[in-house]
């Protein structure tokens, strides 16, 4: 078995606490909750809408992806937590504009205020 590989995606704002934008293992890539942050590390708050901060997190979890040697079309799963069930449309709309012909496992999460009161966070788990 090899060791684990922990990457960061260049061009995207460093990870803010212990941890690794994604770790490449036994043929996987698990990316780390994605925030809506901007590549220089600014958050997307209250100023920012729902459909804003969904566009800039799923092109956070594909520039994550891409820095692991994967891509969209290999994603395997993705879980999605909001801040409010309401949203979920509007990010269902995103998200099969940017995940096109892939359809991986997903499920969503209703969890209430999040970190930094951002409206969602993903993470996945795609083929390396």
């Amino acid at each position: 078995m090899n060791a684990p590989r922990h990457v960061n995606a260049p061009g995207l704002a460093k990870p803010a606490g212990h941890y690794s934008h994604a770790t490449v293992a036994n043929g996987f890539v698990f990316v780390a909750g994605q925030l809506p942050v901007r590549p220089d590390g600014s958050r997307m708050g209250d100023a920012s809408s729902f459909e804003e901060q969904a566009r800039q997190v799923l092109a956070n979890v594909r520039a994550v992806l891409q820095a692991a040697g994967s891509d969209v079309e290999k994603l395997v799963q993705v879980r999605v937590y909001v801040d409010d069930i309401a949203n979920w449309p509007g990010f269902n709309a995103i998200y099969a504009e940017w995940a096109g012909a892939a359809r991986p496992a997903r499920c969503v999460v209703p969890t209430g205020e999040l970190h930094h009161g951002v409206k969602l966070e993903v993470e996945a788990m795609a083929l390396a």
